[in-house]
C-alpha cells in the first residue's frame, strides 16, 4: 500500500482519461535499457504492487520500469505510443515502492506522427526536467496543448518508474467521425466516470474500454447491498451528441449480474469540467433514456430499441437493481 497518494488530485487527474493504459491501447515503442524490470509493466492499469520475497534472474522483481544502474555518461529514456491521438493535461510520475532506486529527476516529451517516430521525428518538450522523490505519486501539468500520439518519459540518470500514466483528451478527428454514429461512452473517444456509489470489485474505469471483458475483475461490480435503494455510475460521454445505441455486457457476470437497469440521461453543457459533485447529485432527477430492463447472466444486452428521444446529452447514468455486475457499457449516437 502507497501512502504517499495526496489527500485532493489535481483537476487533471479526475477529468481526463490515461492516454497511456495498457488497457486502451498504448504500448511501449522502444527503451534505452530495461535490465531489471521492463517497460510494460509501467503502462499497467492496476496501481503497482510490492512482493517482498519475488526475484527474478536478474535480481529483485518490481512492478515497473527499472534500468540497471549506470555507469557511463548519459540518462535512460522510453517512447510510448499513447492509446490514441489526444491533448495531454498532464502527469503522473509515480514511484511508488522504488525507494533507494527511484529516479532523482525526469523530463517529457511529446509528438505527433503517423506510425511510429524515427531519427527524423521533432520532439516537443511537455514537462521541463522535474525533481522526483522516493515511493510517491508525481502530478506535473503539460506545458503544451497540442495534438500529440507518442510520448518520451527521460530519467536522470536512471533507476524506477512504477507507473506512467498521460492524462489528456482523446482528439475526435473530424475527418474520421464524419456524420455518422460514434462511441460516444468510449475512453478512447473521451468518455470517462465521473461519479459512482460503490465499485467494491473489479476496474470500474473498464466500464468504458474496447473490447468484452476478460474476466470477473475487467469491469464495474459493487458489494452486495444490504439496504434499500440501487447503486449507479456516472458517465461523462466524449462529446455532446445523440444516442441511438445501447449495449451493456455482463460477461463474467453470473452469480452477481444485476437483476435490471435502467439509464438516465441530461445535457449538462452548462456545468464546467470541475462542478462533478453538483452533476452527480442532478443525475438523480434526470429524463429516463431507457427505461428499466431485465438483464441476464454473462449476456450482451442490446437496448437500443428502448432509447427514448430527449434530445442531445452530454452525461448519462447508469442504475443496476439492486447491486452487481457490469462488464461494458456501449452508448453510440451522432456527435450533435
Amino acid at each position: 500500500m502507497n501512502d504517499h497518494v495526496p489527500a485532493a488530485l489535481p483537476g487533471f487527474a479526475v477529468n481526463s482519461v490515461n492516454l497511456a493504459s495498457a488497457g486502451l491501447g498504448a504500448k511501449g515503442i522502444s527503451v534505452t535499457d530495461e535490465f531489471f524490470a521492463p517497460l510494460e509493466r509501467m503502462l499497467a492499469d492496476a496501481p503497482a504492487v510490492f512482493i517482498e520475497d519475488k526475484y527474478d534472474d536478474n535480481g529483485k522483481w518490481m512492478d515497473g520500469w527499472e534500468s540497471r544502474r549506470k555507469r557511463v555518461l548519459g540518462h535512460d529514456h522510453a517512447v510510448v505510443r499513447l492509446a490514441t491521438a489526444g491533448r495531454i493535461d498532464g502527469f503522473d510520475v509515480d514511484t511508488s515502492h522504488f525507494t533507494g532506486n527511484y529516479p532523482p529527476a525526469a523530463r517529457i516529451e511529446a509528438c505527433n506522427v503517423a506510425g511510429d517516430p524515427d531519427d527524423a521525428t521533432v520532439w516537443t518538450e511537455v514537462l521541463g526536467t522535474s525533481p522526483l522523490g522516493p515511493s510517491a505519486h508525481h502530478y506535473f501539468a503539460s506545458t503544451s496543448t497540442e495534438v500529440f500520439t507518442h510520448v518520451r518519459l527521460h530519467i536522470y540518470p536512471d533507476g524506477g518508474v512504477a507507473r506512467l500514466r498521460v492524462f489528456g483528451q482523446p482528439y475526435l478527428d473530424p475527418a474520421r467521425v464524419g456524420d455518422g454514429d460514434i462511441e460516444l461512452s468510449s475512453s478512447l473517444n473521451g468518455g470517462r466516470i465521473i461519479g459512482f456509489s460503490d465499485a467494491h470489485y473489479g476496474a470500474y474505469h473498464r466500464l468504458l474500454a474496447p473490447g468484452r471483458g476478460l474476466n470477473m475483475g475487467d469491469g464495474w461490480e459493487t458489494s452486495r447491498r444490504r439496504v434499500p435503494g440501487n447503486e449507479w455510475i456516472v458517465i461523462a460521454l466524449g462529446a455532446r451528441g445523440n444516442l441511438s445505441g445501447a449495449i451493456v455486457d455482463t460477461a463474467f457476470y453470473k452469480g452477481n449480474f444485476p437483476d435490471s437497469c435502467s439509464i438516465q440521461a441530461a445535457d449538462m453543457s452548462d456545468f464546467g469540467t470541475d462542478a462533478k459533485d453538483a452533476i452527480i447529485t442532478a443525475s438523480m432527477f434526470w429524463p429516463e433514456l431507457i427505461g428499466q430492463q431485465k438483464l441476464k447472466a454473462d449476456h450482451i444486452h442490446d437496448l437500443s430499441a428502448h432509447i427514448a428521444d430527449i434530445g442531445p446529452v452530454t452525461h448519462v447514468r447508469l442504475n443496476v437493481f439492486p447491486d452487481g455486475g457490469v462488464s461494458r457499457i456501449r452508448l453510440t449516437g451522432r456527435i450533435a
